[in-house]
């Protein structure tokens, strides 16, 4: 067997690792040595120094839901006192703030509605093109598959008739952890695994490109992460649609799931699943940090364990922030963290392209 100096040089110089290579990696490994190996393994990817960020804006456009997760604390069930399906003009406004704030798209999700059919998402993408330049990243696959359940379509048509009306890329919400008994366990309800990456294929074959997801710390084992992990490097080596992984961690306040008292994911634990991520995603450009859930020191530090991305200001978020997240960020202060981990901050677009005003 190898060591874990072996490798984690071997990865550097370009040898893809395997699951249990991976596992090792994780449970046996110094933390600085796994960083320092996803560092340069970033460098060689990203060599220009540069750390990127986007403005845009979470906009959740409904939060009725019918899948009832207990991780999830934003959710209203239809007919409650809270539960809202907000009126296309303050969406507007929402968009009319973002761009104001020099932002280049959306991402809109919601709760999976019971009862909002196609037309509904067709005349609220088509209303923003009209109205607004402006990127909509939109839609994540439990969305997507509820749209084409009440409508009546195949995966593959709803995705046609969004891209027609105004859709442009999707977001890879609803990922949490890719292994049906971890599914099974804290979203019985919401699409299985085989599903998610189901909805991923069809829109990377019809030339959407997408983001991925892990949510870690809801009782989910080393070897379901590590699949979730394999589960998105087979699906990349087959369509390349991915643009980015992003892996952020479970927040507990007001959920069903926090009342089980999980052990919560440590600030060193997340920053070795960074550094393997960006070890064993060796097929996707880019790799995100959450500092929405860690903090910003996090984040910062975060930027020298394999990721390139800072992600969002996060004009707007409602739906981690339900559970307990209040880390907020703009644009002049995740521009400060960037340069004074050593980087030059980028502002990019959702598909990662250089932002050019």
């Amino acid at each position: 067997m190898k060591s874990v100096g072996e490798i984690l040089e071997s990865r550097v110089e370009g040898r893809r690792i395997d699951f249990d290579e991976a596992t090792q990696l994780f449970e046996e490994a110094d933390l600085l040595e796994l960083g320092s190996a996803a560092d340069r393994i970033r460098e060689r990817l990203h060599p220009d120094n540069v750390i990127s960020y986007i403005i845009d804006r979470n906009i959740n456009y409904t939060n009725v839901c019918k899948e009832f997760c207990s991780f999830c604390a934003f959710y209203r069930v239809k007919g409650d006192s809270e539960a809202y399906v907000l009126p296309n003009e303050l969406i507007y406004k929402k968009i009319e703030e973002t761009l104001a704030l020099g932002g280049t798209g959306i991402l809109m999700q919601g709760g999976v509605h019971p009862d909002l059919k196609i037309d509904y998402y067709e005349q609220l993408l088509a209303g923003i093109k009209q109205r607004f330049k402006i990127h909509c990243h939109c839609f994540s696959p439990p969305e997507i598959l509820n749209i084409a359940r009440v409508s009546k379509l195949t995966v593959a048509e709803t995705f046609g008739r969004l891209h027609a009306a105004g859709l442009d890329s999707m977001p890879g919400g609803g990922g949490e952890i890719l292994d049906d008994e971890i599914r099974n366990d804290i979203s019985p309800l919401k699409c299985k695994t085989d599903e998610w990456l189901m909805v991923h294929r069809e829109a990377h074959r019809l030339g959407l490109r997408t983001t991925a997801t892990m949510m870690t710390g809801v009782g989910e084992a080393l070897h379901h992460r590590i699949r979730h992990l394999q589960r998105l490097r087979d699906l990349q080596d087959e369509t390349g649609g991915f643009t980015a992984f992003i892996p952020w961690t479970f927040q507990p306040d007001n959920t069903p799931l926090g009342e089980r008292n999980l052990p919560e994911v440590t600030a060193v634990e997340y920053l070795r699943v960074l550094a393997l991520s960006r070890l064993f995603l060796d097929n996707v450009a880019n790799v995100q940090v959450s500092w929405l859930t860690m903090g910003l020191k996090i984040g910062q530090v975060g930027l020298r364990f394999g990721v390139n991305d800072m992600g969002s200001i996060m004009i707007e978020e409602n739906v981690i922030s339900a559970a307990g997240a209040k880390n907020r960020a703009n644009d002049v202060e995740l521009r400060r963290v960037i340069q004074d981990a050593g980087f030059i901050p980028r502002q990019r677009t959702t598909l990662y392209e250089r932002y050019v005003n």
